[in-house]
């Protein structure tokens, strides 16, 4: 019976701690390395609603994108909801294990399974390439097997990511034609100078803000812009994790069943007109 440390052993190699920013907290972050770990669930976000369908599946290991803790604490009481997950995770005997940046920058990462999801084809390359490795790094550049227009791939796009309640937002001339695509899962407003310079016809990732993304689309000749749920750029990265995670151990002669979260975390739950709310 595989142990957690076999699990973290495997989930490290593949994505090195030491690729994650400075100011990121990743790793393990609770379960005794001792225990027997024979289900893992993938999810996005270490929340409530992860670690109960974590209980009701059986699994002894929860793999998040998202830290619980990205700061410092000096308290893991049940008096907040992140300490009350903490003591559900210990009384039940279940492991928590988060891969950031880290897995954002691997190869493949978390932007290489969000641009096969939005239909990206052939070879990709990093949008912001790592300095001590080349092949891995921020985002993915790559291209369509036939040009389509900006509304034709937007509309691809929304078929390839999971539902939210905001969809996608698309700013440009929505007949222009799409060949070269930039994707970067999570939050994207710092790779908007990258993607321009990069030459791509669209750059799809999450949380663009208002100014960046106004300033941006004034200037001539850039790309078109999507923007989609935070959530749902990085939803995809979950099953080449999962899949990644047993192959490895299957190589080594280890069992575990994994399974992909399919609990729609992102925080915004419906969209309303003016006219809904009189």
């Amino acid at each position: 019976m595989p142990t957690l440390a076999d699990v973290v052993r495997e989930l490290e190699s593949t994505y090195d701690p030491r690729w994650a920013e400075s100011w990121d907290a990743v790793g393990l972050v609770c379960g005794d390395p001792s225990s027997e770990v024979r289900r893992v669930l993938f999810a996005v976000d270490p929340v409530a609603a992860v670690a109960d369908e974590a209980l009701h599946w059986g699994a002894d290991l929860i793999v998040t994108h998202h830290p619980l803790y990205l700061r410092g604490t000096t308290s893991v009481a049940a008096t907040t909801f992140k300490g009350r997950l903490v003591h559900t995770l210990i009384k039940n005997d279940v492991g928590l294990f988060t891969a950031h940046t880290n897995a954002d920058v691997a190869d493949p990462g978390v932007s290489d399974a969000l641009a096969h999801a939005v239909g990206l084809t052939g070879p990709l390359t990093p949008l912001l390439p790592s300095a001590d490795d080349p092949r891995r790094g921020l985002g993915r550049v790559g291209s369509l097997p036939a040009p389509l227009s900006l509304r034709e791939f937007a509309r691809q796009a929304a078929r390839g990511l999971p539902g939210t309640a905001g969809g996608l937002r698309v700013a440009g001339d929505l007949d222009r034609e799409v060949r070269r695509v930039a994707v970067s899962g999570g939050s994207g407003d710092s790779l908007l100078g990258t993607a321009r310079a990069a030459g791509v016809d669209v750059f799809l990732t999450a949380d663009l803000r208002h100014h960046p993304a106004s300033e941006f689309m004034e200037a001539p000749d850039g790309p078109a812009l999507i923007d989609a749920a935070h959530w749902a750029t990085e939803w995809p990265w979950l099953t080449e994790a999962a899949r990644r995670l047993a192959s490895g151990l299957a190589g080594k002669g280890i069992t575990v069943e994994t399974r992909v979260s399919e609990t729609v975390t992102d925080a915004w739950k419906t969209t309303a007109e003016c006219e809904d709310l009189k």
